[in-house]
């Protein structure tokens, strides 16, 4: 199996954001060391608790900073970009990093609605031009002429680069069966809602046609897990994470606690209980049993790679988790 990172630069309890892309810059370096296949950086806006709101800018430092390791976004999120700017960036990157870099995208805003907003001038989002956009966005970064009158009288460049591997992110059949019909990869994003299934993954496979990005179905499911060389200490640097999601599940967004503050924050019964259901979305255990889960879950439902997401408080905690499945699964 292979494995990959995905990063939101958390910006955990007592550290500043330039304290979270300086880690994430060690965990890039790291990944590179270990054999990872890829990092891709999220887009977030508007939180405090994420530095990830430039992930192309992260992407073009970390892909400078590394030698093997495939370097992408998961996702730039398009509905804030000119297809053609896209194509610009990813281009660019590609020149400099020729078969490193990957074109992920993403449909969702990655902000709440003031973002969107501001990211927009103050317009209406165009939001159900997605997959259109996504389109013209490819046929520019291969330097083909769109279909779509605002972009054909123009060019992307810099031309004639090594392709970015391109990537569709999603959670839903659609997306899957539109990323196969456009012959690029399809990324699952698990720990977002826990609801994959075989049939959509087997939807993307079916509906796959080859193109110049992909000659054949790549999948890859993210997962977010906290792992160490026990239970109990998994479970220890678990708790910050697991009151995060509680938190965001009422509404609030709070940076990630160090675990000793995890340990004594009150919670109710039912607090508990909502823990509890979202471990489905967060793995937590020994490295080795969660080496055997994501075995397991490839086996039954058929994709390619393990993209993980980790945000233990201590950086050396974050660390360690990329090591221990590394010496597991690599």
């Amino acid at each position: 199996m292979r494995l990959s990172i995905l990063d939101q630069v958390p910006v955990t309890k007592g550290n500043t954001a330039v304290d979270a892309l300086k880690k994430t810059e060690e965990l890039a370096m790291l990944g590179d060391e270990l054999g990872y296949h890829r990092m891709w950086m999220a887009e977030h806006h508007g939180m405090d608790i994420l530095a990830s709101s430039a992930p192309e800018v992260i992407a073009a430092h970390l892909a400078a900073k590394t030698r093997t390791i495939r370097i992408g976004t998961g996702g730039v999120m398009m509905m804030h970009y000119s297809p053609l700017k896209l194509a610009e960036v990813f281009k660019t990157l590609s020149a400099f990093s020729p078969g490193r870099i990957d074109f992920g995208v993403g449909r969702a805003a990655g902000g709440d609605q003031r973002s969107i907003y501001a990211l927009s001038e103050g317009r209406q989002p165009m939001v159900n031009n997605m997959y259109e956009k996504l389109d013209t966005a490819l046929q520019l970064i291969n330097d083909e002429v769109p279909e779509d009158d605002l972009y054909n009288k123009t060019i992307a460049t810099p031309s004639q680069v090594v392709l970015p591997e391109a990537w569709l992110l999603g959670a839903t059949g659609n997306s899957a069966i539109q990323a196969g019909i456009r012959g690029i990869g399809y990324s699952f994003a698990q720990f977002f809602n826990g609801q994959m299934s075989k049939e959509i993954l087997d939807a993307y496979k079916k509906n796959f046609q080859p193109s110049a990005f992909m000659e054949k179905p790549e999948i890859n499911v993210s997962y977010m897990v906290t792992t160490a060389e026990t239970n109990e200490e998994a479970e220890f640097e678990a708790k910050p994470q697991d009151i995060s999601r509680l938190l965001f599940t009422k509404g609030k967004i709070a940076p990630v606690l160090t675990p000793e503050e995890a340990s004594d924050y009150p919670l109710t019964e039912m607090d508990r209980m909502i823990i509890q259901d979202n471990r489905k979305i967060h793995l937590v255990g020994a490295a080795k049993e969660i080496a055997m889960l994501l075995q397991k879950e490839q086996q039954q439902y058929g994709f390619d790679e393990a993209m993980i997401v980790s945000i233990p408080h201590a950086q050396e905690k974050r660390l360690e988790v990329y090591r221990l499945l590394a010496k597991e699964l690599l």
